[in-house]
Protein backbone atom coordinates (compact mmCIF):
# COMPACT_ATOMS: atom_id res chain seq x y z
CA UNK A 1 0.00 0.00 0.00
CA UNK A 2 1.33 3.43 -0.90
CA UNK A 3 2.16 5.69 2.02
CA UNK A 4 3.30 9.25 1.49
CA UNK A 5 6.75 10.26 2.74
CA UNK A 6 5.90 13.92 3.41
CA UNK A 7 2.73 15.97 3.64
CA UNK A 8 1.71 17.73 0.44
CA UNK A 9 1.18 21.42 1.14
CA UNK A 10 -1.97 23.27 0.10
CA UNK A 11 0.05 25.31 -2.35
CA UNK A 12 1.56 22.30 -4.12
CA UNK A 13 -1.79 20.48 -4.12
CA UNK A 14 -3.58 23.48 -5.65
CA UNK A 15 -0.84 24.01 -8.23
CA UNK A 16 -1.29 20.39 -9.33
CA UNK A 17 -5.05 20.93 -9.64
CA UNK A 18 -4.73 24.19 -11.59
CA UNK A 19 -5.24 22.42 -14.94
CA UNK A 20 -8.28 20.38 -13.83
CA UNK A 21 -10.85 23.16 -14.28
CA UNK A 22 -13.71 22.53 -16.70
CA UNK A 23 -13.87 24.74 -19.76
CA UNK A 24 -17.08 26.19 -21.15
CA UNK A 25 -18.57 24.67 -24.27
CA UNK A 26 -17.99 26.40 -27.59
CA UNK A 27 -21.36 26.19 -29.38
CA UNK A 28 -21.67 26.95 -33.08
CA UNK A 29 -24.70 28.13 -35.00
CA UNK A 30 -26.41 25.50 -37.13
CA UNK A 31 -26.25 26.39 -40.82
CA UNK A 32 -29.78 25.14 -41.54
CA UNK A 33 -31.90 26.16 -38.53
CA UNK A 34 -29.74 28.70 -36.69
CA UNK A 35 -29.90 26.94 -33.31
CA UNK A 36 -26.76 26.56 -31.21
CA UNK A 37 -25.16 23.11 -31.37
CA UNK A 38 -21.91 21.45 -30.31
CA UNK A 39 -19.11 21.46 -32.89
CA UNK A 40 -18.79 18.24 -34.95
CA UNK A 41 -22.15 16.94 -33.68
CA UNK A 42 -25.55 16.51 -35.30
CA UNK A 43 -27.91 19.41 -34.60
CA UNK A 44 -30.44 18.16 -32.01
CA UNK A 45 -33.22 20.46 -33.20
CA UNK A 46 -33.19 19.80 -36.96
CA UNK A 47 -31.01 16.68 -37.42
CA UNK A 48 -28.59 18.24 -39.93
CA UNK A 49 -24.83 17.73 -40.06
CA UNK A 50 -22.44 19.26 -42.59
CA UNK A 51 -25.28 20.79 -44.61
CA UNK A 52 -27.31 17.60 -45.05
CA UNK A 53 -30.05 15.87 -43.08
CA UNK A 54 -28.63 12.92 -41.16
CA UNK A 55 -31.49 12.17 -38.76
CA UNK A 56 -35.06 12.48 -40.00
CA UNK A 57 -37.15 14.50 -37.56
CA UNK A 58 -40.71 13.26 -37.14
CA UNK A 59 -43.62 15.56 -36.47
CA UNK A 60 -45.08 15.56 -32.99
CA UNK A 61 -48.07 13.31 -32.50
CA UNK A 62 -50.87 14.16 -30.06
CA UNK A 63 -51.31 10.97 -28.03
CA UNK A 64 -54.81 11.86 -26.82
CA UNK A 65 -56.23 11.96 -30.36
CA UNK A 66 -54.56 8.69 -31.40
CA UNK A 67 -55.74 6.79 -28.31
CA UNK A 68 -59.41 7.61 -28.92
Amino acid sequence: MAVQQNRVTRSRRNMRRSHDALVAANPNECSSCGELRRPHHVCPSCGHYDGREVIAQSTEVDLEDDAA
